[in-house]
């Protein structure tokens, strides 16, 4: 096997092995140098504060500053609401590079931001919301192609905002109350989830918003026109008076816009009475079950799995039947808004899998021109206000490439989860079944996992103070959508049990102890470690990963590392060099002592590295 080579390996093994105590001093001093100019007095008399050189931000914790709890290093500042009045210097705070959120809300802080925010290459969050900075804003944001979060809102900025198209994973832009011009920057409204530049000069034609926001989001900008505001763009201060024939217009438009009110109005009055007659005709229901008994009321329970020789295995109990006359908790979804749990009942559905953990179904619904995807869960002992709390915080917290649900039930008896059905099946479905004329060859499988190791350091960085991991991580799990993009699926369902088999995995769903949270995060990092294992084989997991995984320690004691890798990569060119890193990788997230593991924000850094070196050679072909 040829050596590894020396412009890739070097990186790698820092990344891999390289943990520091602390800040080194030019970037402790850097920072002492921002916070001089941001607070003054305050924080050279204030104890608490730290922010001196004589101590380490990580190890003695200064105000506001979190830190990597391996590398040692800032990962964010967060200075909201502190009276702050100074000078904000952020190439100071660039300095310390591993930085990802910065945020400065409610203060009174004024300044520039300068060339230098280009140094703050791995930020994703930036919160300035709320104080007095001004100017343009610097070319080198462009470069910055990791923003997640940008709220620049309520200051006094000015100028063109710069292209932030690179920044593919923006999820929130709030610019409002500022005095920036020219064209509004372009985003990529398919991810975007909140939007708002009310209240500045914007000019030019506002961008398709794909039907995701309203008018008030860019009200307040009176140069703004376009097909996606109106027909028309505004008309100019000189523009003539309305003509008889508009006004008359005006005034039918007006007339046809309160009939509406009044017919709306009274649709939603004979919705309550029917819900209100609903609950008189259960309650009704419910005592006469009361008197003869639970077994008569179930007694008449039907069977969908009637309807076609691989229905789903639904049956209405008391339970069920209770439910059936209520509507799901849809999460503000289009595609199943109005879907009750008697829809689910009775539509067709093809059983796709059954694990330890419940059932999946394909449930076809308007004959077929709509599919979902139902997990179908028994016996979770887990309380109906808990189940919904944890979906409504995973609703909250969006990432391109996690499969959200689309709605959900809960009794005490049944759990159910709606998703949108993926047509092209799963990462196992790939590696080892058929492809259906899909390519997946090294280029595409390092890939899917940079792209799931970044989904997945998203969802664990906005989700570590909720101890929500997703639990389960396999590559059954790993679903690809019409695009083919991989979109990791049933986050958060559960609490894994690669550390504790014999736990009971209802039960302890949703504990909230510490340590199982921590082990929880560090079993994702185990189960992305056994799907590189996949990746790099192209074996599958056969009952479960222990298999896999000692075959590849013994081939790897006996020194035959070559022999791990698949057959079909190698012969297709594959380079064995970043087979070799990809494989370290994975090894190190298999770790048997769950905090010797990196953590999936450090998996995400090495893969791209590793991807970035495959895209410069492929380019080089």
């Amino acid at each position: 096997m040829n050596r590894v080579s020396t412009r890739v390996l070097p990186i790698l093994i820092f990344l891999l092995f390289n943990i520091s105590n602390s800040e080194d001093d030019e970037v402790k001093q850097s920072l002492v140098r921002f916070m001089d100019k941001l607070a003054g007095v305050t924080a050279k008399t204030d104890q608490s504060w730290g922010w001196n050189t004589t101590s380490d931000p990580c190890i003695h914790k200064w105000k506001g500053v979190s830190c990597d709890t391996q590398l040692q290093s800032i990962k964010k500042v967060v200075l909201d609401g502190l009276n702050l009045t100074g000078v904000l210097d952020i190439g100071s705070v660039c300095k310390a590079s591993s930085l990802l959120v910065f945020s400065l809300v409610k203060n009174n802080v004024a300044g520039l931001i300068s060339e230098e925010m280009g140094n703050c290459k791995r930020l994703t969050h930036l919160y300035l919301s709320g104080n007095q900075l001004s100017g343009h804003f610097p070319d080198s944001l462009k470069e910055l192609s990791n923003f997640k979060r940008f709220d620049i809102s309520n200051n006094n900025f000015s100028g063109k905002v710069p292209d932030l198209s690179r920044s593919s994973r923006l999820i929130t832009f709030y610019a409002q109350n500022n005095q920036l011009s020219g064209e509004i920057p372009k985003l990529d409204f398919s991810n975007l989830m909140q939007f708002n530049v009310s209240n500045n000069n914007f000019s030019g034609p506002l961008p398709d918003v794909k039907g995701r926001f309203s008018a008030e989001s860019w009200s307040g900008n009176p140069e703004l026109g376009g097909q996606f505001i109106s027909k028309e763009s505004p008309p100019s201060a000189a523009a003539a008076p309305l003509s008889p024939r508009k006004s008359e217009d005006s005034s039918r438009r007006l007339l046809l816009i309160y009939f509406g009110y009044a017919v709306l109005g009274l649709i939603i009055l004979l919705v309550v009475a029917f819900i209100l007659i609903s609950k008189k005709k259960l309650k009704e229901a419910e005592a006469d079950v009361t008197k003869k008994g639970v077994n008569a009321y179930t007694s008449s329970t039907y069977d969908v799995s009637k309807i076609t020789e691989h229905k789903s295995e639904y049956s209405a109990s008391y339970e069920e039947s209770r439910a059936a006359m209520s509507p799901l908790l849809v999460l503000r979804s289009p595609r199943a808004q109005g879907l009750r749990f008697e829809d689910l009942l009775r539509a067709p559905a093809e059983l796709l899998g059954k694990g330890k953990h419940g059932s999946i179904y394909k449930v076809m619904l308007d004959n077929g021109s709509t599919n979902l995807a139902v997990k179908r869960v028994k016996d979770w002992s887990v309380t109906s206000q808990a189940f919904r709390r944890r979906m409504q915080r995973l609703h909250q917290t969006r990432h391109p490439n996690i499969l959200r649900s689309l709605a959900f039930y809960s009794s005490k008896q049944e759990k159910l989860l709606v998703y949108e059905y993926q047509p092209n099946g799963s990462l196992s479905k790939l590696l080892h079944g058929s492809r259906n004329g899909q390519a997946f060859d090294w280029g595409t499988r390092i890939n899917v996992a940079a792209t799931v190791a970044e989904a997945l350091a998203y969802m664990h960085e906005e989700l570590s103070e909720d101890g929500i991991a997703h639990g389960n991580l396999k590559s059954t799990n790993i679903l690809f959508n019409n695009m083919m993009d991989p979109c990791v699926s049933e986050y958060g369902l559960m609490i894994s049990h690669r550390e504790n088999p014999s736990s009971n995995s209802h039960s302890n769903s949703f504990s909230l102890d510490p340590a199982r949270i921590r082990t929880s995060f560090k079993a994702d990092i185990y189960g992305f470690g056994v799907i590189l294992l996949e990746l790099i084989t192209g074996k599958p997991v056969q009952g479960d990963e222990l298999e896999l995984i000692q075959w590849v320690n013994s081939v790897v004691r006996e020194e035959w590392t070559v022999e791990v890798f698949d057959k079909g990569l190698l012969l297709e060119g594959a380079s064995e060099e970043r087979l070799l890193i990809l494989l370290q990788i994975a090894l190190k997230c298999i770790n048997p002592n769950p905090y010797e593991r990196p953590n999936m924000d450090q998996v995400a850094v090495m893969i791209n590295t590793l991807k970035d070196e495959e895209d410069k050679s492929s380019s080089y072909l």
